[in-house]
């Protein structure tokens, strides 16, 4: 008995050190962005820096530091890839989790789950080489790498997250729900909608939230197939440059210790305060609907 109450102790101390480390380095992590960013604002009003709607840090007498374009760039291509992402998703979910045979989910789910594993800049290639094209052929447009394209590739790499995720919280549905709305009539279809799918809504806002993490910390794809201008879009068809793309292109060839090293600091430390943003409200609306049952 002292042997199981010590194995307790230990692994509640094990398993509570990790959570308690896990907060230290996102700690740690935010605060080496603030600490390396912050030297921005002794030229740059954080105004200016936010709102500022022209990125040209290499303009010599001229610098200027607005990310506004890329933020907007940085959410248009995330939420064009989530409303992609999310129908197809929680269908292709729900297919495998209550329709599809045994033999034909047992086929489909790893190949979905394989789709997690190709590099990113083979997922840009196809977007250069055929997404892209199409784009430009299906819109008549002088090239296809536009906010669409990157929002396309992000939908397909965030599908795996997305189904995978939210088919475990179909699964975990008790059976005894979908028993009585059968009792009561219902078909399987009415089932799934009015009972199955509401009652896997916390699980089912939780996929989406990490394939919107996926999306929103892409760098390669996006950096190949959204054409990469710093200016402000104001179509799906225009060309956008994302946040993570501006600090990858930017970081290993800026002057140490310049304003703009500094400045792509503070790029970094407002993508995390996004990503946390949204995960934290994400997290509000899915304790929601644990509170009321669902």
């Amino acid at each position: 008995m002292e042997q199981r109450i010590l194995a307790d102790r230990a692994f509640y101390w094990i398993f509570r050190s990790a959570a308690i480390l896990s907060i230290l380095i996102l700690l740690g992590i935010f605060l080496m962005l603030i600490v390396n960013g912050a030297g921005t604002f002794s030229e740059v009003s954080i105004g200016e820096f936010l709102f500022g709607k022209i990125w040209n840090p290499s303009a010599y007498g001229d610098e200027q530091y607005g990310i506004l374009s890329m933020i907007a760039g940085t959410l248009l291509v995330t939420l064009i890839a989530m409303l992609i992402a999310a129908p197809l998703g929680i269908g292709t979910a729900a297919f495998l989790s209550e329709f599809a045979p045994q033999r034909l989910a047992a086929v489909i789910k790893p190949l979905i789950e394989m789709l997690a594993a190709v590099p990113s800049v083979a997922v840009g290639f196809i977007g250069i080489v055929f997404v892209g094209p199409l784009i430009a052929n299906t819109f008549g447009l002088n090239n296809g790498l536009n906010a669409l394209n990157g929002a396309i590739l992000l939908a397909v790499m965030s599908l795996p997250t997305v189904i995978t995720v939210a088919e475990d919280a179909i699964r975990a549905v008790p059976e005894n729900y979908k028993e009585a709305s059968y009792a009561l009539g219902a078909n399987r279809w009415e089932t799934l909608v009015k009972v199955t799918i509401p009652a896997a809504t916390s699980g089912i806002i939780a996929a989406l939230i990490l394939g919107v993490g996926r999306a929103v910390g892409e760098t390669m794809t996006v950096l190949m197939a959204t054409g990469n201008a710093t200016a402000m879009p104001y179509s799906i068809f225009d060309s956008v440059r994302t946040m993570t793309a501006t600090i990858a292109i930017e970081l290993g060839e800026v002057p140490f210790q310049t304003i703009h090293y500094h400045s792509l600091f503070a790029v970094g430390a407002v993508l995390f305060l996004i990503t946390l943003s949204v995960n934290m409200a994400a997290e509000w609306i899915a304790a929601g609907y644990r509170q009321n049952g669902q």
